[in-house]
């Protein structure tokens, strides 16, 4: 799950991820991008200079920058708290991710005020009306690209008031969130075995396509194989297969091709260590080619799926209907 977390300065928002991080979340804040940039500049990240820098860096590479960036160090495996969501475009970004919502916190600004001061520090107010005029410019400051607390709360899955006791709030906000984590989708098996296929397939040596295959009985693993050339030979990206290094036009010099395909491979390793695939499901980052398909009917593999089409796959497809294996295309969530 990735729980973003948007709300006024003093809200609560670092409380809640300070709780958070307790219960095995992993902390992220958009802000950090803004005070790594201030540290390189020699500024102090004072609240007034990461509002600028915020603003001037969304100009320069988009309102949605602050979140791509964060975006990019997150692992999917992890639950994530991320702090300082502060413009509609980092919250449209970060609806990409399958298991993001989005917690608006709120308190009355004479509370939030004594918050700000009580926690010291170089974003510390002078005054109730420097206060003031900031959170002004956070709400609804002036350009697309200024920041607008007002319009990211509006798109908030939920909100909860932080005026009262920690403690309640605190049990509220686990309450939410719990029932959040309870309600997450599970990729069904097509998707997990097609996912394991994409990563196996980073093995390939292949320089013209990456491709991969799992052969998988009774929702297990049996055997695996990406692209590539043969045991013993030369790898491909490092000379091996000539018709490669020559990025030779699609469907031409393929009697040039030194390399199995991912197909193929998986099949040949589970008879190099004696695995019965007689009856399995294969599943392929993409369609066969006419040479595995021949591969997959004779060695009794009753379905294929497969997740994009192989260029030169119609006849292989035909084949594959003809000879009564189960065929199917399934596409993943952010595909093109």
């Amino acid at each position: 799950m990735v729980l973003g977390l948007t709300g006024a300065n003093g809200s609560g928002k670092t409380t809640l991820a300070d709780h958070l991080k307790a219960k095995g979340f992993t902390y992220l804040s958009l802000s950090d991008e803004l005070r790594a940039e201030l540290e390189r500049l020699g500024l102090p990240a004072t609240r007034e200079n990461l509002i600028a820098k915020g603003n001037e860096l969304r100009r320069q590479f988009g309102t949605a920058v602050l979140a791509e960036r964060t975006m990019a160090r997150m692992h999917p495996d992890r639950n994530y708290v991320v702090d300082s969501i502060r413009h509609p475009a980092e919250i449209e970004a970060l609806r990409r991710l399958p298991r993001f919502r989005l917690l608006h916190i709120e308190a009355p600004i004479a509370v939030r005020y004594e918050r700000a001061r009580a926690r010291g520090g170089a974003r510390v107010p002078k005054s109730f009306a420097e206060f003031e005029e900031l959170e002004r410019r956070e709400r609804g400051g002036a350009g697309p690209d200024a920041q607008n607390l007002d319009a990211a709360a509006a798109m908030a899955d939920a909100t909860l008031a932080n005026d009262g006791a920690l403690g309640e709030f605190l049990a509220r906000a686990e309450t939410r969130i719990s029932a959040w984590l309870q309600n997450q989708a599970r990729p069904d098996w097509d998707e997990y075995f097609l996912r394991i296929a994409r990563i196996v397939a980073l093995r390939s040596n292949c320089i013209k396509r990456q491709v991969a295959a799992v052969i998988v009985k009774d929702r297990r693993i049996i055997s695996t194989g990406y692209n590539g050339t043969p045991r013993g030979v030369a790898n491909c990206n490092q000379g091996g297969c000539p018709r490669c290094n020559a990025l030779a036009d699609s469907g031409t010099r393929l009697d040039e091709c030194v390399c199995s395909h991912g197909e193929e491979n998986a099949i040949v390793q589970a008879a190099y260590h004696g695995i019965a695939i007689k009856g399995a499901t294969l599943y392929s980052t993409f369609s066969p080619c006419l040479q595995c398909t021949k591969m997959i009917i004779n060695a009794g593999i009753r379905e294929v799926v497969y997740n994009a089409d192989y260029p030169l796959g119609a006849a292989s497809l035909r084949i594959l209907q003809e000879a009564g294996v189960e065929l199917r295309r399934v596409t993943l969530p952010g595909d093109l």
